[in-house]
């Protein structure tokens, strides 16, 4: 029997939670929520996560839900497996969360809406807008510059080992180097960055997940 049932549709956010499971080692089911037919608004889906937000996991008799704590969640309850994926030190702790609050607010928001105009815009019902686009890759910019900096100093984000900071950025950094043709500069153009990208695509972990649940595309 698995240790953890994760809900939600196999890219994306809930990807994020699998890849974590995958990196530590972690035993698990998907339970598939199409968004695309709403059945994340469904009574059942509501009782799990009363927003409709996806991922949702359930550990015998706990639920939780949002991504990012649940990463948190499964790094600390399974830190005896030996990885560092929340650091050792306090100080490494410390950066860790820096850098995943940094993939939240700064990375994520503007890549996401760069992914809904370019790939799934008018599946979605939005119309792609040429000046937001630019907007989105101009706010995107600025931040792969800290990155590039910062990454000129150390080989991953919150220092030397691979972490939840790291990790946190697969799902949607995988849309922008694969899903969006002539948008890759953003992240090749920038020559540290580019070598981390490279660097966390290429996990086991990672690479065993786009096997298992191919990205959908836009049609």
């Amino acid at each position: 029997m698995a240790a953890v049932t994760v809900y939600g549709p196999t890219y994306g956010n809930p990807k994020r939670v699998i890849v974590c499971l995958e990196e530590i080692g972690i035993q698990y089911d998907v339970v598939h929520v199409d968004l695309f037919k709403r059945e994340n608004r469904s009574p059942q889906f509501l009782n799990l996560q009363p927003f409709g937000k996806l991922p949702v996991i359930k550990e015998g008799d706990f639920t939780l839900y949002e991504s990012r704590a649940i990463i948190r969640y499964i790094a600390e309850k399974f830190k005896s497996r030996g990885h560092q994926l929340m650091g050792k030190t306090m100080e490494e702790k410390g950066l860790v969360e820096q850098w995943i609050e940094v993939e939240a607010h700064n990375f994520d928001p503007p890549l996401v809406d760069l992914i809904t105009h370019v790939v799934f815009g008018l599946r979605w019902g939005v119309t792609p807008d040429p000046a937001r686009i630019k907007e989105n890759e101009e706010k995107l910019s600025r931040v792969l510059d800290i990155y590039e900096e910062r990454l000129s100093r150390s080989k991953y984000l919150a220092g030397e080992t691979f972490s939840l900071a790291d990790l946190s950025h697969l799902p949607f950094g995988h849309y922008l180097m694969n899903h969006m043709p002539g948008k890759e500069y953003l992240v090749r153009d920038r020559k540290h960055v580019s070598a981390w990208w490279d660097d966390i695509s290429a996990r086991p972990s990672w690479k065993k997940i786009m096997e298992l649940y191919p990205y959908p595309v836009s049609k």
